[in-house]
């Protein structure tokens, strides 16, 4: 049996339809208050339902119970964030490290984990949770997978943060200048199930990119190709967004403005010794652009 934690994401859902066209077994942890519309979808696609959440360890003893890997997509950010009850320091550092310890009481082997690129690493309270985790999974004993994927092309080429492809309107922040190899859930999902089974994935940490290194003004370029369309370009300079970090109060906030600090530094990831041990097709930013603009 495979558990998959954050199954109701961007990410978790496409790990549980892969392991599902696989054969192997899915259990999902989801809370109480998820969505009905996507736990059903994931029951659709044959996952048992386990229902708990990472603030609970009980719930994640039973959700353990017979299983092999433990696929953890979790975390409060950015849609599940609740300052009082789903938080950074609740669910991505004590929830991670109580579901670590769930998995190794319950006798589970593999443990892959998502974290984020080595490159992000200033200092704000989702990184420092982030790497928190990583150090206690590498000293568990579990056979791990850290996966650290750059900027997800999905959420940072998206309306979401103001790159609004459908009106032509993008917000970029810093000069746009530096080079990001943006990657797409779908691979990095596909990184995760095939690190089930790929023995170059065992006790490793995996820095995960897509196919290309562009600087957000290429991304852009890209869009404009794709669309026909001019985008309309406005800035965020990197000194606004550092005094935003300083004076932000809640964790989430200041994580939020630390990754926009880290786009503005770049994440360029040269993926082609990883790809020769997994053998996976990287969709590219313009695949997306063209995926996106035809559903928008």
């Amino acid at each position: 049996m495979n558990l998959v934690v954050g199954a109701t994401g961007q990410m978790g859902s496409k790990v549980c339809h892969l392991l599902a066209n696989k054969g192997k077994p899915v259990r999902t942890l989801v809370r109480s208050t998820s969505d009905p519309a996507r736990v059903d979808e994931l029951k659709a696609c044959g996952a048992e339902i386990a229902y708990g959440n990472l603030c609970d360890y009980d719930s994640l003893k039973t959700a353990c119970k017979r299983v092999q890997a433990v696929i953890s997509t979790g975390s409060s950010m950015p849609v599940a964030y609740n300052p009082e009850e789903n938080n950074i320091q609740k669910v991505d550092l004590e929830g991670l490290t109580h579901l670590i310890a769930a998995a190794k009481a319950e006798g589970v082997t593999r443990f892959i984990y998502t974290s984020f690129s080595g490159q992000i690493n200033l200092d704000f309270p989702l990184r420092n949770a982030k790497r928190a985790v990583e150090r206690r999974l590498k000293e568990s004993g579990l056979t791990y997978t850290i996966l650290r994927p750059s900027y997800f092309m999905e959420t940072w080429l998206g309306p979401g943060v103001g790159f609004d492809y459908p009106n032509a309107s993008v917000q970029i922040y810093g000069k746009g200048e530096n080079p990001i190899s943006w990657i797409s859930a779908q691979n990095v999902a596909e990184f995760a199930v095939e690190s089930l089974d790929n023995p170059a994935a065992q006790n490793a940490t995996l820095e995960l990119g897509g196919p290309e290194a562009l600087s957000p003004l290429q991304a852009v370029q890209i869009f404009e190709e794709v669309s026909e369309k001019p985008f309309e370009i406005q800035h965020l300079t990197r000194e606004d967004l550092q005094a935003q970090q300083n004076e932000a109060t809640d964790p989430m906030q200041q994580s939020f403005s630390g990754l926009l600090l880290g786009y503005t530094n770049g994440d360029a990831i040269d993926m082609q010794e990883m790809l020769s041990a997994f053998p996976i097709q990287l969709i590219s930013v313009a695949d997306y652009a063209r995926r996106a603009l035809a559903a928008s």
